[in-house]
């Protein structure tokens, strides 16, 4: 028995007829609704006229290479702003959750074999860190990531720290997504069985090197989709550069519809930018997470029992060494 039909019914001829004509029906509704709700009021206004369409379709049009040369001007500074972004999130966050992870190993400790007012000083450093980092955790988790990329570019150079904008934007969605994916990892980690940090501990592994060796590798592959959800969120968040006038798709896409006055067109372009760039995360995410998948697979298959003709001749080798 299969396990579809365990854990249902399997529908028969009829209700798959019923199904059918359903999807069909709806489908009919969506799209008339679709006709009469949208495509008509749009069209009555003139939205799909080839003045409005013609700078971003039509490349005979005065204005369509400029466009475009301004789109793909906004798109690799968003791509650049994404990139520096997620590999920097990802590796602050990760080192954030190891910490996390160790210092709440070290709470367990006694510090046995010190001095006395040594050991009350360990512990009460690593109960400082450990309220430090959930603190920030909690505050930088907490704020809307606008208010994080505000602060940061208006209070750096009151300290005499300047940068170009695109640093700014890279380090207000650091800091933001570098907590969210340290609590990810951490929670990763911590689901895992209480029995394999047990058993490396068993077998003389630090707690340092069981994070590093067993329980990070597992919680990168558990939470793989979490992690490639939170970078698409990076990538959305790059459009939050507009109010440090940083030059992202988004802001450059306002600047075209105040040349050209339509926002509907290139919005739409805009958004299936963003879409297929995304689309193409989640297909890489899901292409990385068959690979692991099929690797621990393959790692944890027992070796098959040699055919029986192997050991016919095996046996035969070894009475003739004998």
């Amino acid at each position: 028995m299969s396990q579809q039909s365990v854990l249902y019914d399997v529908p028969g001829p009829r209700q798959r007829r019923l199904t059918l004509i359903g999807s069909v029906v709806a489908t009919v509704l969506l799209l008339a609704a679709a006709y009469f709700l949208v495509y008509r009021p749009l069209d009555a206004k003139g939205q799909f006229s080839m003045e409005l369409w013609g700078p971003l379709i039509d490349p005979s049009n005065e204005n369509f290479s400029l466009v475009w040369k301004r789109i793909g001007t906004g798109f690799q500074n968003t791509l650049t702003a994404a990139a520096l972004a997620i590999v920097s999130s990802l590796v602050v966050g990760t080192l954030l959750a190891v910490l996390r992870i160790q210092l709440k190993s070290l709470t367990r400790r006694r510090f046995t074999g010190l001095a006395t007012p040594l050991a009350y000083l360990l512990r009460g450093l690593n109960m400082l860190l450990s309220a430090v980092t959930r603190v920030c955790v909690e505050v930088f988790r907490g704020l809307p990531v606008v208010i994080t990329i505000f602060f940061v570019a208006r209070g750096f150079p009151e300290f005499g720290v300047s940068f170009d904008t695109l640093w700014y934007l890279v380090i207000g969605l650091t800091i933001y997504n570098s907590v969210v994916i340290a609590e990810i990892l951490r929670s990763g980690m911590e689901g895992l069985p209480g029995g394999q940090a047990e058993a490396a501990a068993a077998i003389g592994l630090s707690p340092a090197q069981t994070t590093r060796m067993i329980l990070l590798p597992q919680a990168f592959r558990i939470m793989l989709p979490a992690l490639i959800s939170q970078l698409v969120v990076v990538l959305k968040d790059t459009s939050l550069g507009f109010i440090i006038s940083y030059e992202e798709t988004l802001n450059i896409g306002k600047q075209i519809i105040g040349a050209l006055d339509n926002p509907i067109q290139v919005y739409v372009v805009i958004a299936v930018m963003f879409i297929l760039v995304n689309y193409s995360l989640s297909k890489l995410a899901q292409y990385v997470q068959r690979r692991l998948s099929r690797g621990r697979k393959t790692a944890g298959t027992p070796a098959q029992n040699p055919p029986p003709a192997a050991l016919a001749s095996q046996s035969e080798s070894n009475g003739q060494g004998i």
